[in-house]
């Protein structure tokens, strides 16, 4: 699992700079033409909140992740790290993509700097925000949205965890509806827009093009995309396309992964969010994370462990 916007923070690369993998992050910087490796380990809370660099600072490190665990994960381990699916959270899935070989690091880094930079010009156009409605379920926050002109439901993301996304005196109205249906709490997000809704429309025309010029092959193991929760193996433009101004459906794409056998479920970048989404929409499954070098050891622990049993 990947995660997208949101998961980044300053010098979160700093631990990696002298692992060998560090490698993949210079060359994607210069076939962009871009000093990735100083939004990894320089730049401030404000420069990285900025959409086109959030993104390409997340997917960038989550790609060399991938890159450090293969280089370093025991052949015991590999063996045992059997691939069911990849996923991402709306940006990740560009970096699931590249993970099941359907897209190079190189090809997918273009195509999210593409996309940070047409979704950061979409919100400058039509400002927006998003907020979490925490204690409620899908329909009830979707019944909260239809009372407001402007917010919609962005991320499913687990059960009690839901978010909206709008014009800012839309997503104020919907919270408040949120709260009256007995929500706990709504959580205004520092975001540089309204992702994930209407508000995006004007991001559609370059990203589409972005996406008709990308060398995107088929996958060697499925990926469940955001939009439909459903395992793709090709075709992957038209779900990142309708991806832009829809719904993110991370609660089902996690049951549709432990419908699909996965008995670990592995999150590779900044932060741990998705496993927090994994407990509680999946209770006791099996998860790690990697943010640093040294989760991989405890990682290859881990699936070794798995694959020993409760007995051993």
């Amino acid at each position: 699992m990947f995660p997208g916007q949101g998961s980044q923070r300053p010098n979160m690369g700093a631990a990696w700079v002298s692992h060998p993998s560090w490698e993949l992050v210079v060359s994607l910087g210069e076939a962009l033409g871009v000093d990735v490796a100083r939004l990894l380990v320089g730049a401030g809370p404000e420069e990285l909140r900025a959409t086109a660099n959030a993104q390409l600072a997340t997917y960038t490190l989550s790609a060399m992740i991938l890159d450090a665990v293969r280089r370093d994960l025991s052949a015991a381990s590999l063996e045992a790290a059997q691939l069911t699916a990849t996923a991402g959270h709306s940006l990740g899935e560009y970096t699931a993509l590249h993970a099941a070989g359907a897209l190079e690091a190189i090809e997918g880094a273009r195509l999210v700097r593409a996309r940070g930079e047409a979704m950061q010009a979409a919100a400058k156009a039509q400002p927006g925000t998003m907020a979490a409605v925490i204690g409620l379920g899908l329909e009830e926050v979707a019944s909260a949205c239809a009372n407001s002109s402007s917010a919609w439901v962005a991320n499913d993301n687990a059960p009690g965890q839901v978010v909206l996304a709008g014009s800012a005196p839309g997503v104020e109205q919907a919270g408040q509806a949120a709260l009256g249906l007995g929500a706990k709490r709504v959580i205004g997000l520092q975001v540089g827009g309204a992702f994930h809704s209407p508000f995006m429309a004007a991001a559609q025309g370059p990203l589409d093009e972005a996406l008709a010029s990308a060398r995107l092959a088929a996958s060697k193991c499925p990926v469940v995309a955001n939009v439909d929760a459903r395992a793709h193996f090709a075709g992957f433009a038209a779900p990142l396309s309708a991806q832009l101004c829809s719904r993110v459906r991370w609660r089902e794409s996690l049951l549709t992964l432990e419908e699909m056998g996965a008995q670990m479920f592995v999150e590779l970048g900044p932060g741990t969010e998705l496993t927090g989404m994994v407990r509680r929409t999946l209770g006791n499954a099996s998860r790690a994370n990697v943010a640093t070098p040294a989760d991989i050891e405890a990682l290859g622990k881990a699936l070794e462990a798995s694959q020993r049993g409760p007995d051993g």
